[in-house]
């Protein structure tokens, strides 16, 4: 179907939301915040507490409610053949990362603009497809790389492009992911089997990755090499005082245990604290009652030594860029900060240091120093999780792709550096970028 974004001018974007969990609602407050702007006006989710209490939010007609994406596209389908109109404009896809492929070809095909969470799937082949299905339709494509549209990169990478400082030599970047949101979402939760998801370089850091092309753009990853492993949350590292428990309900250790369950879900929920990490544990409201029984009999009440985990839990990789420019990225999980990403610039002439929500500018010749304190307008990410939604938004209001400041193939190339390290980490190789892309394009472009 062709894009009239005629009524766009006067209307709402219209959105459908297909997967209700913390990323689908972190999207979705858009819509609150800017309604004439943004409109929700179809979910799909297989959960029923949350489904309604989603619906309900956003007053969202009851035929337009579904239980999975395929009934939405079933029903987007009939009203295509009937009226030759979609139920929306655009369609958030915050399903899980393996289903991201399917649900990104099936509303392509029917001309959906697309806001895809990070990251763009689980394979190479995968990635290559959603390319090739984006630009076979014609759509509008963002990616959940929610770094590049807070206040604080967006501000820094203005300097960063401007050439004040001169070329951009080295970028030094660490992403403190945080001992229990590791354990949480890595060790007990949804992405700690690589076999399930992917590996934790891609599911965690794919928008560090991303974030590091953009800072050193127009150059692009060259050579990659890459380190790590799962150090820590194995049963080697289980502390002698647990002894044979595998659950901390059934532990001796539990009040010592940095991991212990009931300090991460049960504590906070008894002080009112109903939001992330608690409210992924059940379908509804996290309550004293419904919090026990999960860590009673789900999988995050188990002993992080006692899980079929297998993804890193530390890992650095080292890039080389097309303009000699090289950079170092550090995932690590135990740390205090909870994904308060750390970066220093090094340029010909300056240096800017900062902590995602401060930045200090420092001007060798000047030898000034200049502190950035962006605006934070809230939200996730530092203001990047709004800051991309309403950039789709104008993106698919106006029907230019380039509002979201990349498309669909430089989303694919941050991906494929980040396969490109993996293989480095697993082969003890150094991989060759180009080669690489130019190697998986031959293999899977035909499909």
């Amino acid at each position: 179907m062709p894009h009239d974004f005629g009524h766009l001018a006067t209307e709402p974007v219209t959105l459908a939301i297909v997967g209700c969990g913390q990323r689908g609602r972190g999207y979705a407050a858009y819509a609150l915040q800017a309604p004439t702007l943004c409109k929700v006006v179809a979910i799909a989710e297989p959960r029923p507490k949350t489904r309604k209490i989603v619906a309900e939010t956003y007053s969202v007609d009851k035929t337009l409610v579904f239980e999975t994406y395929q009934d939405l596209l079933k029903a987007s389908a009939d009203t295509i053949q009937t009226i030759g109109k979609r139920l929306a404009d655009a369609v958030v896809i915050a399903v899980q990362d393996h289903m991201h492929m399917e649900v990104a070809l099936a509303f392509a095909a029917q001309g959906y603009h697309i806001l895809c969470e990070k990251p763009m799937a689980t394979t190479v082949e995968a990635c290559i497809k959603m390319e090739a299905a984006v630009k076979k339709a014609g759509i509008i494509f963002g990616m959940g790389h929610v770094l590049r549209y807070s206040p604080y990169n967006r501000a820094m990478a203005e300097v960063i492009h401007s050439g004040k400082l001169g070329q951009l030599i080295n970028v030094v970047h660490i992403e403190p992911v945080g001992y229990y949101h590791f354990a949480h979402s890595y060790v007990r939760g949804n992405w700690a089997r690589e076999e399930d998801s992917c590996f934790s370089l891609m599911t965690k850091s794919c928008h560090d990755i991303d974030i590091l092309c953009h800072y050193l753009s127009p150059g692009g990853p060259t050579r990659v090499s890459s380190f790590g492993s799962l150090q820590h949350f194995r049963k080697a590292s289980k502390p002698a005082a647990a002894g044979e428990a595998k659950r901390c309900f059934d532990c001796a250790y539990e009040r010592d245990c940095p991991y212990s369950a009931k300090k991460i879900y049960l504590e906070p929920v008894a002080q009112g604290q109903l939001g992330w990490p608690a409210d992924v544990l059940v379908d509804g409201i996290p309550d004293i009652e419904n919090i026990t029984d999960a860590l009673k009999t789900g999988p995050y009440g188990r002993c992080v030594y006692e899980c079929d985990n297998d993804v890193c839990d530390n890992q650095v990789v080292n890039l080389e860029f097309s303009t000699g420019a090289t950079a170092s990225f550090t995932m690590i999980a135990h740390t205090q900060l909870i994904c308060e990403r750390q970066t220093r610039l090094h340029f010909a002439y300056g240096e800017i240091v900062g902590d995602m929500s401060t930045f200090t500018v420092t001007d060798f010749r000047t030898r000034k120093s200049t502190l950035h304190t962006p605006k934070n307008e809230g939200g996730g990410h530092g203001g990047g999780d709004i800051g991309l939604i309403s950039t789709f938004v104008e993106a698919v209001r106006t029907g230019k792709q380039e509002v979201l400041g990349t498309d669909v193939t430089e989303v694919l190339r941050s991906h494929l550096a980040v396969f490109a390290a993996e293989k480095s980490r697993r082969e003890g190789t150094v991989v060759d970028c180009v080669q690489f892309e130019k190697e998986a394009r031959e293999r899977y472009g035909h499909l």
